[in-house]
């Protein structure tokens, strides 16, 4: 091999190497942001239940989440939040009163049955794109525990873009001040718009992102769940009165479901997550 071959193989073996580092630098992060919580989880359950190992308390967990088609963190976080049911109760919420499901008119996955929350965010995502004339975006929904916001769905992205806006606090970006203000908000040019923290512009820029439109998730009291972005990769004028007014619907029915998911497919996956901890007090378990 000559000189000059050698050396192009010697740079494409070190981009590779360094492509590697990097992919497995954002595993580690994306572990770390849910490790503790499931951990915390764990423990509550192993309390309560008498359970004889983390193991165990991870194999109720995870059954729960299959059964009701609810996220293992998603579940994780809900049992840390929500007061333990009263020991004496068979039922974790016996006075529960569990509300219809609110209809979406830009899908029909709501209607399957399965109450997948990740259907539905799918298909916000994909009207709002569709909506904008981009293939890039991303839902975001708000973080109980440490307030902000954490990516839920995206698509078009680059996996440096989902890594660095995993979890997104409350200033700095297009998602964060649409879930301040609770309103639309659209950066026309990623490059010089002010709204902008540079660290976020240049994870922008170097996803091939020039412009951006973020619209919040909002529940019938007007409290933002989360908040749907559009990605363009070319400078953005602004959207038409017709394109907000659909983005503005899909915000407010997405937002409405997401509660009631919170207060209705969340809390039957806790209740027989409830059921199975009093059912198999102090026994041995194996995840699925």
């Amino acid at each position: 091999m000559s000189t000059a071959g050698r050396e192009t193989a010697a740079e494409d073996h070190g981009r590779s190497e360094l492509e590697r580092l990097r992919a497995e630098l954002r595993d580690l992060r994306a572990r770390a942001r849910v490790y503790p919580l499931i951990s915390q989880a764990q423990g509550i359950l192993q309390e309560r239940y008498a359970l004889p190992d983390a193991e165990s308390a991870f194999a109720l967990l995870q059954r729960a989440s299959q059964q009701h088609n609810v996220k293992v963190r998603t579940l994780a976080g809900a049992l840390i939040r929500t007061p333990r049911p009263d020991d004496r109760e068979p039922l974790w919420f016996p006075r529960r009163v569990r509300l219809p499901e609110p209809a979406l008119t830009f899908t029909t996955a709501h209607r399957s049955g399965s109450g997948s929350r990740g259907a539905v965010l799918k298909a916000v995502l994909g009207t709002t794109l569709t909506v904008t004339s981009t293939d890039m975006g991303n839902v975001q929904l708000s973080d109980p525990a440490r307030g902000g916001l954490r990516i839920e769905q995206h698509t078009g992205l680059t996996a440096d873009f989902v890594d660095f806006f995993a979890f997104v606090g409350e200033d700095g970006t297009s998602c964060a001040q649409a879930a301040r203000d609770v309103s639309q908000v659209t950066i026309r040019e990623v490059e010089s718009d002010p709204a902008l923290a540079e660290p976020a512009r240049t994870a922008i820029l170097a996803a091939g992102s020039r412009a951006c439109h973020s619209v919040p998730l909002t529940t019938d009291s007007g409290q933002c769940v989360g908040v749907v972005s559009a990605h363009m990769d070319r400078p953005l004028r602004g959207l038409t009165e017709t394109q907000t007014k659909a983005l503005g619907v899909v915000g407010t029915q997405a937002g409405r479901w997401l509660a009631w998911h919170d207060r209705t497919v969340v809390l039957d996956a806790l209740e027989h997550l409830h059921a199975l901890g009093r059912a198999r007090r102090g026994s041995r378990h194996r995840r699925l």
